[in-house]
């Protein structure tokens, strides 16, 4: 059993950076990933990274401007966003799973979530 719990959300303008944090407890060797979810919409793959950082993927909205990291010594991957849009707003959630992938169902363990808003 894995928890996961998002830290870092929160408010800013047009061009500005947030970072997000996920901490992880229990059994921690999995592939880590970002989804977001707007109101009204699906939630959607952002960014992946298998166990040992050597292996990253984004979706192409978030290419050069989002870096995802994890630093398995404390249990914690990142997300650096910068240059955020106000299309970037949305809820975003912590996933760890087994397999490399962007769709929902491939990852078994999710945190709560965190609310990200930009405003123009």
């Amino acid at each position: 059993q894995v928890q996961l719990v998002e830290s870092g959300g929160g408010s800013v303008q047009a061009g500005g950076s947030l970072r997000l944090s996920c901490v992880a407890s229990g059994r921690t060797s999995y592939v880590m990933a970002w989804f977001r979810q707007a109101p009204g919409k699906e939630r959607e793959f952002v960014a992946r990274i298998n166990r040992s950082s050597t292996s990253t993927y984004y979706t192409d909205s978030v290419k050069g401007r989002f870096t995802i990291s994890r630093d398995n010594a404390k249990n914690t991957v990142y997300l650096q966003m910068n240059s955020l849009l106000p299309e970037d707003t949305a809820k975003y959630y912590c996933a760890a799973g087994s397999l490399l992938g962007s769709l929902t169902g491939q990852y078994a363990y999710w945190g709560q979530g965190i609310q990200v808003t930009v405003s123009s």
